[in-house]
Protein backbone atom coordinates (compact mmCIF):
# COMPACT_ATOMS: atom_id res chain seq x y z
CA UNK A 1 0.00 0.00 0.00
CA UNK A 2 1.65 3.46 -1.10
CA UNK A 3 1.84 6.12 1.28
CA UNK A 4 0.92 9.63 -0.10
CA UNK A 5 1.71 13.24 1.92
CA UNK A 6 -0.05 16.23 0.89
CA UNK A 7 1.16 19.68 2.15
CA UNK A 8 -1.33 22.49 1.13
CA UNK A 9 -3.40 24.80 3.61
CA UNK A 10 -6.74 24.77 1.15
CA UNK A 11 -8.48 21.95 2.07
CA UNK A 12 -10.77 21.81 -0.92
CA UNK A 13 -7.24 21.64 -2.96
CA UNK A 14 -6.27 19.30 -0.82
CA UNK A 15 -9.45 17.08 -1.41
CA UNK A 16 -8.72 17.10 -5.16
CA UNK A 17 -5.17 16.03 -4.85
CA UNK A 18 -6.24 13.18 -2.88
CA UNK A 19 -9.15 12.21 -5.28
CA UNK A 20 -6.73 12.46 -8.00
CA UNK A 21 -4.46 9.87 -5.91
CA UNK A 22 -7.34 7.50 -5.18
CA UNK A 23 -7.69 7.41 -8.93
CA UNK A 24 -4.92 4.70 -9.35
CA UNK A 25 -4.29 3.70 -5.77
CA UNK A 26 -7.78 3.35 -4.37
CA UNK A 27 -6.16 1.84 -1.15
CA UNK A 28 -3.64 4.53 -0.83
CA UNK A 29 -2.52 5.78 2.96
CA UNK A 30 -3.03 9.52 2.46
CA UNK A 31 -1.70 12.03 5.24
CA UNK A 32 -2.12 16.15 5.43
CA UNK A 33 -0.15 18.68 6.36
CA UNK A 34 -1.31 22.24 6.22
CA UNK A 35 2.42 23.58 7.07
CA UNK A 36 5.96 22.83 6.82
CA UNK A 37 6.39 22.12 10.25
CA UNK A 38 3.13 19.63 10.25
CA UNK A 39 4.39 17.93 7.26
CA UNK A 40 7.78 17.17 9.61
CA UNK A 41 6.06 15.86 12.50
CA UNK A 42 4.41 13.48 9.89
CA UNK A 43 7.84 12.50 8.42
CA UNK A 44 9.23 11.94 11.48
CA UNK A 45 6.93 8.80 12.14
CA UNK A 46 5.60 8.06 9.12
CA UNK A 47 8.52 6.12 7.51
CA UNK A 48 7.02 4.64 4.07
CA UNK A 49 5.96 8.18 2.18
CA UNK A 50 6.23 7.42 -1.54
CA UNK A 51 5.75 10.64 -2.88
CA UNK A 52 5.31 14.52 -1.05
CA UNK A 53 3.15 16.95 -3.12
CA UNK A 54 3.95 20.01 -2.15
CA UNK A 55 2.22 23.89 -2.22
CA UNK A 56 5.13 26.21 -2.30
CA UNK A 57 2.97 28.93 -0.71
CA UNK A 58 1.96 27.69 2.98
CA UNK A 59 1.83 29.66 6.30
CA UNK A 60 5.33 29.08 7.31
CA UNK A 61 6.93 28.64 3.51
CA UNK A 62 7.65 30.70 0.56
CA UNK A 63 9.27 29.86 -2.59
CA UNK A 64 11.56 27.05 -2.58
CA UNK A 65 12.15 27.29 1.33
CA UNK A 66 9.58 25.09 2.20
CA UNK A 67 11.13 21.97 -0.47
CA UNK A 68 14.41 22.87 1.04
CA UNK A 69 13.63 22.42 4.51
CA UNK A 70 11.90 19.05 3.40
CA UNK A 71 14.72 17.93 0.74
CA UNK A 72 17.58 18.52 3.92
CA UNK A 73 15.82 16.86 6.62
CA UNK A 74 14.53 13.88 4.16
CA UNK A 75 16.77 14.30 0.96
CA UNK A 76 15.14 10.72 -0.30
CA UNK A 77 11.59 11.22 -0.77
CA UNK A 78 10.40 11.99 -3.70
CA UNK A 79 8.36 15.50 -3.80
CA UNK A 80 5.88 16.64 -6.59
CA UNK A 81 5.36 20.56 -6.66
CA UNK A 82 1.68 21.29 -7.44
CA UNK A 83 1.16 25.81 -7.21
CA UNK A 84 -0.63 28.57 -8.68
CA UNK A 85 2.83 29.53 -9.36
CA UNK A 86 3.53 28.72 -12.93
CA UNK A 87 6.46 30.86 -14.08
CA UNK A 88 9.05 29.49 -16.25
CA UNK A 89 12.20 29.93 -13.98
CA UNK A 90 10.27 29.22 -10.94
CA UNK A 91 9.42 25.84 -12.48
CA UNK A 92 13.10 25.48 -13.72
CA UNK A 93 14.46 26.15 -10.14
CA UNK A 94 12.15 23.76 -8.64
CA UNK A 95 13.67 20.96 -11.15
CA UNK A 96 16.67 21.90 -11.02
CA UNK A 97 16.64 21.81 -7.07
CA UNK A 98 15.59 17.79 -7.57
CA UNK A 99 11.86 17.75 -7.35
CA UNK A 100 10.11 15.01 -9.27
CA UNK A 101 7.65 17.26 -11.20
CA UNK A 102 5.86 20.72 -11.01
CA UNK A 103 1.89 20.87 -12.08
CA UNK A 104 -0.18 23.78 -12.33
CA UNK A 105 -3.00 23.93 -9.77
CA UNK A 106 -5.56 24.50 -12.56
CA UNK A 107 -4.69 20.99 -13.69
CA UNK A 108 -7.73 18.78 -13.93
CA UNK A 109 -8.11 15.89 -11.21
CA UNK A 110 -7.30 13.38 -14.07
CA UNK A 111 -4.25 14.74 -15.23
CA UNK A 112 -3.04 15.52 -11.70
CA UNK A 113 -3.80 11.38 -11.75
CA UNK A 114 -2.10 10.28 -14.54
CA UNK A 115 0.81 12.81 -13.78
CA UNK A 116 1.11 11.15 -10.63
CA UNK A 117 1.45 7.57 -12.23
CA UNK A 118 3.94 9.01 -14.29
CA UNK A 119 6.17 10.50 -12.08
CA UNK A 120 5.87 7.11 -9.70
CA UNK A 121 7.02 4.96 -12.83
CA UNK A 122 10.05 7.31 -12.68
CA UNK A 123 8.96 9.97 -14.95
CA UNK A 124 9.41 13.78 -14.67
CA UNK A 125 6.34 15.51 -15.16
CA UNK A 126 6.08 19.84 -15.96
CA UNK A 127 3.28 21.92 -17.15
CA UNK A 128 2.71 21.23 -20.74
CA UNK A 129 4.08 24.64 -22.18
CA UNK A 130 7.29 24.10 -20.35
CA UNK A 131 7.72 21.07 -20.90
CA UNK A 132 7.25 21.42 -24.58
CA UNK A 133 9.79 24.13 -24.51
CA UNK A 134 12.49 21.36 -22.15
CA UNK A 135 11.81 18.77 -25.29
CA UNK A 136 13.37 21.11 -28.18
CA UNK A 137 16.26 18.50 -30.16
CA UNK A 138 19.41 18.90 -28.81
CA UNK A 139 22.69 18.37 -30.83
CA UNK A 140 24.41 14.47 -30.25
CA UNK A 141 27.21 16.86 -28.32
CA UNK A 142 25.08 18.11 -26.05
CA UNK A 143 23.35 14.78 -25.38
CA UNK A 144 27.07 13.25 -25.33
CA UNK A 145 27.72 15.55 -22.67
CA UNK A 146 25.00 15.44 -20.54
CA UNK A 147 25.49 11.89 -20.48
CA UNK A 148 28.90 12.30 -19.14
CA UNK A 149 27.93 13.97 -15.89
CA UNK A 150 25.55 10.44 -15.20
CA UNK A 151 26.86 8.16 -12.35
CA UNK A 152 28.40 5.25 -13.13
CA UNK A 153 25.03 3.46 -12.03
CA UNK A 154 22.95 5.91 -13.54
CA UNK A 155 25.13 5.66 -17.10
CA UNK A 156 24.00 1.44 -16.46
CA UNK A 157 20.59 2.64 -15.69
CA UNK A 158 20.22 4.34 -19.15
CA UNK A 159 21.54 1.50 -20.99
CA UNK A 160 18.97 -1.33 -20.07
CA UNK A 161 16.42 1.91 -20.33
CA UNK A 162 17.28 2.72 -23.96
CA UNK A 163 17.13 -1.13 -24.58
CA UNK A 164 13.50 -1.37 -23.48
CA UNK A 165 13.91 -2.40 -20.11
CA UNK A 166 11.16 -1.88 -17.29
CA UNK A 167 12.14 -1.06 -13.62
CA UNK A 168 11.42 -3.98 -12.60
CA UNK A 169 13.74 -5.74 -15.22
CA UNK A 170 16.31 -3.21 -14.34
CA UNK A 171 16.18 -3.88 -10.63
CA UNK A 172 16.40 -7.43 -11.44
CA UNK A 173 19.12 -7.11 -13.98
CA UNK A 174 21.35 -4.48 -11.32
CA UNK A 175 20.68 -6.17 -8.33
CA UNK A 176 18.84 -2.72 -7.12
CA UNK A 177 15.16 -2.11 -5.69
CA UNK A 178 12.85 -0.91 -7.72
CA UNK A 179 12.42 1.97 -6.39
CA UNK A 180 15.93 3.55 -6.31
CA UNK A 181 15.93 2.15 -10.16
CA UNK A 182 12.15 4.53 -10.08
CA UNK A 183 14.82 7.58 -8.40
CA UNK A 184 17.77 6.60 -11.12
CA UNK A 185 15.28 7.03 -13.65
CA UNK A 186 13.50 10.37 -12.74
CA UNK A 187 17.08 12.07 -12.00
CA UNK A 188 18.52 10.59 -15.72
CA UNK A 189 15.70 12.68 -17.22
CA UNK A 190 16.33 15.57 -14.89
CA UNK A 191 19.72 15.84 -15.84
CA UNK A 192 19.14 15.43 -19.50
CA UNK A 193 16.41 17.79 -19.75
CA UNK A 194 13.94 15.41 -20.81
CA UNK A 195 10.39 14.89 -19.46
CA UNK A 196 9.40 11.12 -20.25
CA UNK A 197 11.12 7.85 -20.77
CA UNK A 198 9.90 7.24 -23.93
CA UNK A 199 11.66 10.34 -25.20
CA UNK A 200 14.73 9.72 -23.71
CA UNK A 201 14.74 6.23 -25.34
CA UNK A 202 14.14 8.05 -28.78
CA UNK A 203 16.60 10.64 -28.01
CA UNK A 204 19.58 8.24 -26.46
CA UNK A 205 18.54 5.66 -29.56
CA UNK A 206 20.10 8.70 -31.82
CA UNK A 207 23.05 8.43 -31.00
CA UNK A 208 25.91 5.40 -30.42
CA UNK A 209 27.83 5.02 -27.07
CA UNK A 210 29.80 2.20 -25.57
CA UNK A 211 28.14 -0.46 -23.19
CA UNK A 212 28.84 1.03 -19.45
CA UNK A 213 31.30 -1.29 -17.73
CA UNK A 214 29.41 -4.06 -15.32
CA UNK A 215 29.00 -3.30 -11.68
CA UNK A 216 31.77 -4.56 -10.11
CA UNK A 217 30.56 -6.15 -7.24
CA UNK A 218 27.17 -7.36 -5.58
CA UNK A 219 27.10 -5.47 -2.53
CA UNK A 220 23.57 -5.01 -2.51
CA UNK A 221 24.13 -1.15 -3.66
CA UNK A 222 22.12 1.52 -2.86
CA UNK A 223 23.54 4.38 -4.26
CA UNK A 224 21.79 7.66 -3.89
CA UNK A 225 21.01 9.32 -7.09
CA UNK A 226 23.16 13.22 -7.19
Amino acid sequence: MMGFLIIDDHPLFGEALGNAIRISHPDARIFEAASIRQALSILATERNIDLALLDLLLPDAVGSSGFLRLRGSHPKLPILIVSSVEDKPTIREALAMGAVGYLSKSTSVGELSNAIARILSGSVSAPKAYAAAGTTVQTEAALREKIRKLTPQQVRVLHLLRNGLQNREIATELKLAESTVKAHVTEILRKLGLFSRNKAIIEIGKIAWPSPAPCQSARGERERPS
